[in-house]
């Protein structure tokens, strides 16, 4: 299983960032590509 940290690294994000998305930080504020890139790469 992919961790927050395979996953920022591989989307070129930061680990706070692809954490926030998971958790749908509402304060985020980030353009939808860095929300598309966190969100939807393999996570296994």
């Amino acid at each position: 299983m992919a961790t927050i940290k395979d996953i920022a690294e591989k989307a070129g994000v930061s680990i706070a960032t692809v954490s926030r998305v998971l958790n749908y930080d509402a304060t985020l504020s980030v353009g939808d590509e860095t929300k598309k890139k966190s969100s939807k790469l393999p996570r296994n």
